[in-house]
C-alpha cells in the first residue's frame, strides 16, 4: 500500500492459504468466536464452499452455531497465481461492510472479526439461507427481495454521497476507497473492455456466438456507448459502491435478504449498482427457456422476473428521493438555499431530472453487465446451467441483443415499461 493508504498491514511474513486445522486454530484463539461455537475445536465442522472467482470461503459449524471465514488469496482464484491480485481488498471488504452495517443493519451479515494477518473476515453463518441466483434457477418466487434489494442500494448510495455527507468525509471515503485499485482494474477491463477486443481470457459458447462476438468487436457504435460508460466509471465519483452487486452476492429466505461480499467496493456512479442488479435479473430472465421443461412452462416465473425488475428500480427511485427530501445533510444542495417556494419547487424538478440522468446510467450499466457475463471472462450460472450448448446460446443471443440496445440506446428507454417491453419483444425474436 502506498503512504496514504491504510497503516494496517494486511498478509505479511506469516500469512497463508488456511485449511482445516489452521481454521480450528484462527477461531480457537478468540475466545468470542469459539463460544459462538460450542464444543471443541476438534468437534467442529469445516467446509471450503468458496465457488467464486478469488477467495477461500470456509463454512465452520459447532454445536452451538456457525460462521463464516473469507480468506483472501493474492491471486484471481478461477485463473491461478499467473494472475497475482493484493491481499488488501480483504480490508476494503471489510470497510465497505462496516459502512453497510450503519445504513441497513438488517441487510448484510454481522461481521464478528477482521483478522488482517490472515487477511480474513469472520461473520454470520447464513442459514437456511441460499444465494439468491440458484433461487432463480430454481424458479423460486422471492415477495420481498424487490424491496430489499432497492433499500439496500438507495440507502447506502444515498448515505455515502455528497447528498448526505459533509465534503471532508466524503473525500477521506474516496481517498481510502481509491487504494482498492486492483479490484477497479478487474472491473474496468473485464466489463468494460475486455468483451470488446480480442482478449486471451475472453471465452462464450463457441461455434454459436463466435459471430455474435466478432459483431460487438467490430460495432463502433457500441464501443463507443461501452467506454462512456467506463468512462462513467472512471470519473462520477457519487457514492460508495458496492461494486459487484448480483444475485450470486446475495443470500436469501422467503423472510430474509442479505448482501454479501463487497470486495469489489470504489466510490463511483450510481446507476452502476443499480444496473448490475438489474442485468442479473434480466439475465434470469433469458435463461429460463433454457430450464423449462416445456415451451412455456416458466411464463409465469418469467413474468415475475420482468415484474420484480421493474420494482427494484421503481422502489429504489422512490426510496431515494425521499432520502434526498428528508435528509439532505451533506454539503450538496445546502438545504437553505431552497426554502422559498420557486427554489423548492426549482429543486424538486431538479431531482426528478436527475432520476431521468441516473435511469439512463443504470439501462447502460446493465446493458454492459449482461455482456460480460457471456463473453468475458466470468460467466453466470443461470446460462453456465443450461446443458444444451444450443438451447444456451439461443438464451444468451437474445440476452446480448438487448445488452447491445441497453447500452446504446440508454437514452431512448424513457421508463421501466419500456425496459420490459423491449426485454419481452426480444425474447419472442428468432434467436
Amino acid at each position: 500500500m502506498s503512504a496514504h493508504a491504510p497503516s494496517i498491514r494486511i498478509g505479511g511474513p506469516g500469512y497463508a492459504p488456511l485449511a482445516d486445522a489452521g481454521i480450528r486454530a484462527f477461531i480457537g484463539e478468540t475466545p468470542a468466536l469459539a463460544a459462538k461455537l460450542g464444543g471443541t475445536p476438534a468437534a467442529w465442522q469445516v467446509r471450503e464452499v468458496g465457488d467464486g472467482n478469488l477467495n477461500l470461503v470456509f463454512i465452520v459449524t459447532g454445536p452451538a452455531g456457525g460462521l463464516v471465514v473469507k480468506q483472501a488469496l493474492p491471486y484471481v482464484r478461477l485463473v491461478g497465481d499467473s494472475w497475482p491480485l493484493p491481499l488488501e481488498r480483504a480490508y476494503f471488504e471489510h470497510e465497505a461492510l462496516q459502512r453497510q452495517m450503519r445504513h441497513v443493519p438488517g441487510l448484510v451479515p454481522h461481521v464478528h472479526l477482521f483478522d488482517a494477518g490472515r487477511a480474513a473476515i469472520v461473520m454470520d453463518f447464513l442459514s437456511p439461507h441460499i444465494i439468491l441466483r440458484k433461487g432463480l434457477i430454481a424458479a423460486t418466487v422471492y415477495p420481498r427481495i424487490a424491496d430489499d434489494l432497492a433499500t439496500f442500494a438507495a440507502e447506502t448510495l444515498f448515505r455515502s454521497s455528497d447528498l448526505a455527507l459533509p465534503a471532508a468525509q466524503k473525500h477521506a471515503m474516496q481517498a481510502l476507497f481509491s487504494h482498492n485499485a486492483g479490484l477497479c482494474k478487474i472491473t474496468e477491463d473485464l466489463v468494460f473492455t475486455d468483451p470488446y477486443r480480442v482478449a486471451t481470457l475472453n471465452r462464450w459458447t463457441s461455434p454459436q456466438l463466435d459471430g455474435v462476438a466478432a459483431d460487438f468487436r467490430n460495432d463502433a457504435a457500441l464501443k463507443i456507448a461501452v467506454q462512456d460508460l467506463k468512462w462513467k466509471f472512471l470519473s462520477q465519483g457519487e457514492a460508495l459502491l458496492h461494486g459487484d452487486l448480483h444475485t450470486g452476492s446475495v443470500m436469501v429466505t422467503q423472510d430474509d435478504t442479505r448482501v454479501i461480499d463487497p470486495e469489489f467496493a470504489c466510490v463511483g456512479p450510481i446507476g452502476f449498482d443499480v444496473g448490475a442488479m438489474i442485468a442479473n435479473f434480466l439475465l434470469s430472465f433469458f435463461s429460463q427457456e433454457g430450464h423449462e421443461t416445456d415451451k412455456g412452462a416458466r411464463d409465469a416465473y418469467r413474468a415475475w422476473l420482468l415484474e420484480t425488475t421493474e420494482a427494484i428500480w421503481q422502489k429504489f427511485e422512490l426510496r431515494f428521493l425521499t432520502l434526498w427530501r428528508e435528509h439532505n445533510s451533506g454539503d450538496a444542495f445546502d438545504a437553505g438555499l431552497f426554502q422559498e417556494r420557486a427554489s423548492a419547487i426549482a429543486l424538486e424538478n431538479y431531482r426528478k431530472a436527475t432520476m431521468t440522468r441516473l435511469f439512463a446510467e443504470t439501462m447502460g450499466f446493465a446493458g454492459a453487465k449482461m455482456a460480460r457475463r457471456i463473453l468475458g471472462l466470468a460467466h453466470v450460472e443461470d446460462m453456465e446451467s443450461i446443458a444444451d450448448p444450443d438451447r444456451r446460446a439461443a438464451c444468451e443471443k437474445k440476452a446480448l441483443r438487448l445488452a447491445r440496445h441497453l447500452m446504446v440506446n440508454a437514452r431512448a428507454i424513457r421508463d421501466t415499461a419500456e425496459l420490459l417491453r423491449a426485454a419481452e419483444d426480444t425474447r419472442k425474436e428468432a434467436a
